[in-house]
C-alpha cells in the first residue's frame, strides 16, 4: 500500500504541495477523438460526448488578454475535433507566449481535416504527437491497428512544412505496460535514429511520460490484478529530485465545464480544486487560484510523476 504522497512531499518540504504560480494554462476541449486507446486517462473515443462550448473559450480568451506572458496547452481527446477549435485558435493569436496543441497525429489524415497542419503552421502552434513507440506492431497493439501507419504519413505531412526543423514538433512516449519509462534521452536518441533511418522522419524532443493509474489503464491493471503492485512500483522509485519541477505547481487545468484542476491527471478522476469551505472553483475563480500559496489537491496517482526520471506534460523532470 502506498503511503500518503502529500504528507511525503511535505515532510521534505511543504512549498512542494503549494501553488507557485500560474506559467500554464492547460485546456482539456472534451473527450471526443477518433482514437480508442487502451491507456487513455480520460476515456476519450468517437462517442466521447463532453464538449467545451464558446462560452467557456471566450472566457479562456478574456483572461488571457489580461493576463500576459502564459503558455496555453491545448489537449482532449483530440483537440482538433471541438467543434470550436478554430475559433479559440484565432481568438488567442497574440494572446499567449507559446501555444501547444496535442495531437494523436491520425487526425490529420481523417476525411475534411487536411486543412490542419497549414492551420497549424499559420497560427505558430507548437505541435505535441503522441506516438508511444517507434515500432510498429507496439503502437498498433496500444492505439489500434494502423495507427503508426496513419502516424507517419501525418509526421511526413509535417515535416514537409518544416516542423521538426524550424517549426517545433515534439513527440510524446508513454509506456506499454505497468512500467516506468526508460532514461529520456537515451530514448529520444533510439527513436531520432529509427524513425530517421526507417522513414526519415524528423522531431526535436522526446517527452517520456509515465503511465497514471487511472482511467482505462488503471482498469487494465485491477484486470491482471496489477493495480496495488503498480503502485508500489511507483512508490519506491519516488525521486525527491523530481519535486521542484511539478507541473501542478505552475499549471491549471481547465475541464470541458469550466471547472478548474491542478492537473489533467485530476481532472480525469473528478479531484477538482476547491476552496476551503469545499466549493468547486470554476473559470472566473482563475484569477484567486492562480494566487501563490494555495493547496494543491494530491492523491495516490501523484506518486506517476515523481518515480523514476518524473513525468509531466513536458517529459522527464529530473535526469
Amino acid at each position: 500500500m502506498a503511503d500518503s504522497f502529500k504528507e511525503r512531499i511535505q515532510d521534505i518540504n511543504p512549498i512542494y504541495s503549494r501553488f507557485d504560480s500560474l506559467q500554464t494554462l492547460q485546456l482539456n476541449l472534451g473527450n471526443r477523438c477518433n482514437l480508442h486507446c487502451a491507456h487513455c486517462h480520460v476515456g476519450a473515443s468517437p462517442s466521447g460526448s463532453r464538449i467545451m462550448g464558446r462560452g467557456i473559450m471566450e472566457k479562456v480568451i478574456s483572461f488571457l488578454r489580461k493576463n500576459e506572458g502564459m503558455t496555453l496547452d491545448i489537449t482532449g481527446g483530440c483537440p482538433e475535433m471541438n467543434p470550436h477549435f478554430r475559433f479559440l485558435i484565432e481568438g488567442t493569436d497574440g494572446l499567449s507566449i507559446r501555444r501547444m496543441v496535442r495531437s494523436n497525429l491520425t487526425i490529420l489524415n481523417e476525411k475534411g481535416m487536411d486543412w490542419l497542419p497549414s492551420f497549424f503552421l499559420r497560427h505558430h502552434l507548437v505541435v505535441i504527437a503522441s506516438l508511444p513507440c517507434y515500432l510498429e506492431e507496439n503502437v498498433d497493439r496500444q492505439r489500434g491497428k494502423g495507427v503508426f501507419e496513419q502516424s507517419i504519413k501525418a509526421l511526413r505531412i509535417l515535416n514537409d512544412l518544416g516542423y521538426g526543423d524550424s517549426l517545433e514538433l515534439h513527440l510524446v512516449y508513454n509506456p506499454g505496460g505497468a512500467f516506468l519509462p526508460d532514461a529520456q534521452e537515451r530514448l529520444e536518441s533510439a527513436y531520432k535514429e529509427y524513425l530517421h533511418t526507417e522513414y526519415g522522419i524528423m522531431f526535436n524532443k522526446l517527452y517520456t511520460i509515465s503511465n497514471a493509474p487511472i482511467g482505462r489503464f488503471k482498469a487494465y491493471l485491477e484486470e491482471k490484478g496489477a493495480y496495488e503492485t503498480y503502485l508500489d512500483l511507483l512508490t519506491t522509485k519516488f525521486n525527491p529530485q523530481t519535486l521542484l519541477h511539478l507541473m501542478c505547481r505552475t499549471m491549471v487545468s481547465v475541464d470541458w465545464q469550466g471547472i478548474l484542476y491542478n492537473c489533467d491527471f485530476n481532472q480525469a478522476i473528478g479531484l477538482p480544486i476547491k476552496t476551503t469551505e469545499n466549493h468547486i472553483l470554476r473559470i472566473d475563480d482563475l484569477e484567486s487560484v492562480a494566487k501563490k500559496g494555495c493547496e494543491l489537491s494530491l492523491g495516490r496517482h501523484c506518486y506517476c510523476c515523481t518515480a523514476g526520471g518524473g513525468s509531466s506534460c513536458n517529459g522527464a523532470l529530473a535526469a
